[in-house]
């Protein structure tokens, strides 16, 4: 990663940011890796459809200066990737606590096979849960199972459902998500090279900072604290 690289994301981000804080934090980073012959991942023509982001970038933006204290971080990573993404967590200014896993289910319920894997066929994907300071869950992620089964849609998309069952009902707002695509949800605020217009974009690294468009919005409720994180 170049400086260049690493300072456009994160000032970017600081800039979207303007000084606002978050209590809970939603993010599916394009990760990259590379398996054993050197090739780097997504491995198949088929898979590159969306830009991937160098891991080292990702641990380096600012994510620890635009988060409350307490605060929540759920973070998909592939399988591939459980020990970077807990490095990352770490970066960020979070602890890992748990993990709440997709199964990817056919039309007739039966497990996703087509998915990418070097060793395993995989259609678990985990979304870590980190916890920075000490906050435990609202009351209705007490009796939440960490687990969601649904059919995959376009690829690297994740289930709208899992912002519904298990963030909006297990964490305090207000909400920001990272690397969004398409439009914010209601109510959330977002950053990402593909959200839409209404929302934050990162920079490409051609795209000079000052074109970007900022969005400041009310902030949601007020932090919900809480007792020990376990």
């Amino acid at each position: 990663m170049t400086p260049r690289e690493g300072d456009a994301a994160a000032e970017s981000l600081l800039q979207f940011a303007n000084g606002r804080q978050w209590a809970t934090v939603y993010a599916d980073p394009p990760w990259q890796f590379s398996n054993k012959t050197g090739k780097v991942g997504p491995e198949h023509k088929r898979l590159f459809r969306y830009d991937t982001m160098t891991n080292d970038r990702i641990m380096a933006l600012p994510v620890r200066d635009i988060t409350a204290r307490p605060a929540h971080l759920y973070l998909w990573v592939p399988t591939a990737l459980i020990p970077t993404g807990i490095e990352t967590m770490s970066r960020w200014g979070f602890r890992y606590i748990s993990a709440v896993y997709w199964h990817k289910v056919r039309k007739d319920g039966g497990s996703d096979g087509r998915g990418v894997g070097f060793y395993f066929r995989n259609v678990i994907e985990p979304c870590l849960f980190g916890v920075r300071g000490q906050m435990r869950t609202l009351a209705p992620g007490r009796t939440q199972v960490n687990y969601l089964s649904t059919r995959k849609r376009e690829h690297s998309r994740k289930p709208d459902e899992f912002y519904s069952m298990f963030i909006e009902r297990c964490s305090p707002g207000p909400f920001l998500e990272l690397f969004a695509r398409g439009a914010s949800r209601p109510g959330w605020d977002a950053w990402g090279d593909e959200a839409e217009s209404r929302s934050e974009r990162m920079p490409s690294d051609e795209e000079p900072l000052a074109s970007q468009p900022r969005l400041l919005r009310e902030r949601r409720a007020a932090l919900v604290g809480g007792g020990p994180d376990r």
